[in-house]
């Protein structure tokens, strides 16, 4: 007897949350306004790649049409030129091994509990008309203990995981002090990332691009770690 559903409920939950409502949200930055052949967006297409080879394999008893079709286009060069025509031919895709994988899980885990408050602010914030998108607001974060020293730890990185223009934590005492406020941006908005920043226009060649975007299109490109 093969029950379905629970591998079913398990793919479609890590595709919509996992996936689209966490991973992917925050890698669009990088995979749009990233320099082209910058290591912060080739590493970006490399992770999707594993992602895309293992979960066309783990979808394929189930939603046999669709991976099929996924197949046929993502892996047609490689597949195709092989012999193998169809994803059934192919077997168990294993992953790339992680160094500290599960410290990675736990760490990540903690962060989207944060990202689940702010996002919350966030969505009252622009329902009460101050804010049209996430980009358009600051987030002023105040956490003490193991919380503090993970916001810090992702440094100029945390408002692209808040998926914010600015992000900055503070360091407190104790639990009960902790505090979140998010606010509109008062800086301009690039024309390229749709940030909100002070350095908008302060080149002249390029007066509607901030800083980060002059650099991604025509300089070294900014510096990007952990998301």
């Amino acid at each position: 007897l093969f029950e379905f559903h629970p591998v079913a409920s398990k793919l479609q939950m890590y595709c919509s949350e996992d996936l689209g409502g966490f991973y992917l949200d925050i890698l669009k930055d990088r995979l749009y306004t990233g320099g082209v052949t910058s290591q912060a967006r080739r590493s970006a297409q490399t992770a999707i790649w594993h992602i895309t080879q293992s979960l066309l394999r783990v979808m394929a008893p189930v939603l046999s049409f669709t991976a099929e079709e996924a197949w046929s286009v993502f892996a047609a060069k490689e597949a195709y030129a092989a012999g193998d025509e169809t994803i059934f031919t192919q077997t168990y895709y294993a992953l790339p091994t992680v160094a500290d994988g599960a410290a990675l899980l736990a760490k990540y885990a903690a962060l989207r509990e944060v990202r689940a408050v702010v996002t919350k602010q966030l969505e009252e914030l622009r329902t009460a008309g101050g804010i049209g998108s996430s980009l358009q607001a600051e987030v002023e974060i105040k956490a003490s203990g193991e919380k503090y020293d993970l916001l810090n730890g992702l440094a100029d990185d945390l408002k692209f995981v808040l998926i914010t223009s600015q992000a900055s934590v503070t360091r407190v005492a104790s639990e009960d002090q902790e505090s979140i406020v998010v606010t509109p941006s008062a800086n301009q908005k690039c024309e390229r990332c749709w940030h909100y920043r002070a350095d908008v226009g302060s080149h002249a060649e390029h007066a509607g691009l901030c800083g980060r975007c002059v650099s991604n299109l025509f300089g070294a490109g900014e510096a990007r770690k952990f998301a």
